[in-house]
């Protein structure tokens, strides 16, 4: 009995999973981020928080260089406040 060959002879069955594996070796891949507007609103920072934040900085000079000085009559005034509203 004689079995004819049907089809493509010396096919090799890996061919087109080896030419998958070389375009995706050629195609470039990138990562690609998008930040959103409210992201980006963040990271430029709250306005009053940049303030609050100079304010600080403004107040740890003052008392490292010794120039800082408490009014012991405003202070109290301030407590008096507070405690009695």
């Amino acid at each position: 009995m004689k079995i004819n060959n049907i089809g493509r002879t010396n096919m090799n069955p890996y061919n087109k999973q080896m030419d998958k594996m070389e375009k995706a070796q050629n195609v470039t891949k990138r990562d690609k981020i998008e930040i959103s507007s409210e992201a980006l609103n963040l990271q430029k920072g709250n306005p009053l928080e940049m303030e609050r934040q100079q304010k600080v900085e403004k107040l740890k000079e003052e008392v490292q260089s010794g120039k800082y000085e408490i009014n012991a009559k405003e202070v109290a005034k301030k407590m008096y406040e507070f405690w009695n509203k």
